[in-house]
């Protein structure tokens, strides 16, 4: 037997306060009654009229890429048929003492051309080709000379020369000595650059 003085740290505790449930019995839960599916089978056999087949991400995709090419290919045939350089304001010359220079860098002007191609013999008139929105160089350049001997001279000895860091093609112009000749812009032309070459 205990002293007094320990026996009361042995001592049990008096009865936890009663408090009512918050939530029904364990033993009293019960869920709704599940029914059959019978009753609704002669609507799960008819096709839904409504129903529209969501579009899958690839799907998605090609539709996408389809709109694109199509408005591009609407695009271009527009440009094509109000492609005319014979009743372009900006051409000038003789179509037969033009040089076409083109892969130029965005940087040369008319002064850097001309500089360039006065060796070849007096020139008529320089132009390098810009946007008319922004005012940005194109990429090419036509070059009317004075006579067809210095465009022959020029288209010989120039073709991979090198303007501002930038290796050019020179070629005649063709756009209105060549019969349904085209642009690389619509589709026709020399190409791109030729990085892969």
């Amino acid at each position: 037997k205990l002293p007094p003085t320990l026996a009361d740290l042995f001592k049990p505790r008096p009865p936890l306060k009663y408090a009512k449930p918050l939530d029904y019995d364990p033993s009293l839960r019960r869920t709704h009654h599940i029914l059959g599916v019978s009753q609704f089978l002669d609507i799960l056999n008819k096709p839904d009229p409504d129903y529209r087949p969501t579009e899958t991400w690839l799907e998605q995709k090609a539709r996408e890429k389809r709109v694109k090419q199509e408005v591009h290919e609407a695009a271009l045939k527009e440009a094509t048929e109000q492609w005319n350089p014979a009743n372009d304001p900006q051409v000038r010359g003789d179509p037969y003492k033009t040089l076409f220079i083109s892969r130029l860098s965005y940087e040369v002007n008319e002064q850097d051309l001309e500089k360039e191609f006065v060796r070849f013999g007096p020139i008529e008139r320089v132009r390098v080709v810009r946007d008319n929105e922004t005012g940005k160089s194109s990429g090419y350049a036509f070059i009317v000379f004075e006579r067809e001997r210095d465009l022959k001279a020029a288209y010989k000895e120039t073709n991979g020369l090198i303007i501002k860091g930038r290796k050019v093609l020179v070629d005649v112009e063709r756009g209105r000595t060549v019969k349904d000749w085209k642009p690389r812009k619509l589709g026709g032309g020399l190409g791109g650059r030729h990085y892969t070459k």
